[in-house]
């Protein structure tokens, strides 16, 4: 049976498409078929084929179904700012129905194990009256949460994961990126996300030197996931 899941993280910068590209990597060494989607993206370089997106690519990177970077990639604007500014400033209309459709195509690939990732936080707006989060209740995707393990993390992961259920949407695992890993206290707050977040940890990925795919999925339990 195929499962899809949408990836959020409690902010911008947190690793979101690092665990990404790591859990389709242990997907794929588990013989699973692998799709990967980048609804969104601001920070993209223009080249001779248009604007591309690094994370974005990362993920094409661990997808054994190979789509035309449009597809996997719709919205791509070059300014790294927030997606309804960057949007706002190229003239696009970008709300959900768009975005909808393009991931529903994405879905209908059938992988056996699909991820869609947001941008930013769980509340980043898409134009004055949707947000990113109404995509992922439109898609009614389990939910994979990117933990940015740094000072304040406990607060923003409580309050994303509340959000999350308080729209619907079941909250499926959790992964704890160590990007701050003089955090002090380290492991009684890690002790702490571990009770307090109603779902099971994926795992807890080190700050790495090369934090490739394959470098990030020795780290991961894909089995969890229901």
């Amino acid at each position: 049976m195929s499962k899809a899941y949408f990836i959020a993280g409690t902010d911008t910068d947190v690793g979101k498409t690092t665990i990404a590209a790591g859990l389709l990597h242990a997907a794929r060494l588990q013989g699973l078929s692998t799709l990967g989607a980048k609804p969104v993206a601001s920070g993209c370089a223009v080249t001779a084929k248009g604007l591309r997106n690094a994370d974005a690519q990362a993920l094409i990177d661990e997808s054994t179904f190979k789509l035309a970077y449009e597809q996997v990639n719709p919205f791509a604007f070059e300014p790294a700012i927030a997606p309804h500014l960057a949007a706002r400033e190229a003239g696009i209309a970008l709300g959900v129905p768009a975005l909808l459709a393009a991931m529903q195509a994405v879905l209908k690939q059938d992988a056996d194990f699909t991820l869609i990732e947001g941008a930013g936080g769980w509340r980043v707006p898409l134009s004055d009256h949707a947000n990113l989060s109404d995509l992922a209740i439109a898609l009614k995707l389990p939910v994979i949460l990117v933990v940015g393990v740094r000072l304040g993390c406990i607060n923003h992961a409580l309050l994303s994961a509340e959000a999350i259920t308080r729209d619907g949407l079941q909250l499926a695992g959790w992964v704890a990126n160590i990007i701050e890993p003089r955090t002090s206290r380290l492991e009684e707050n890690l002790a702490s996300l571990a009770e307090r977040l109603p779902a099971p940890c994926l795992g807890r990925v080190p700050k790495l030197k090369q934090a490739s795919g394959a470098a990030v999925a020795e780290y991961l339990q894909l089995d969890l996931l229901d």
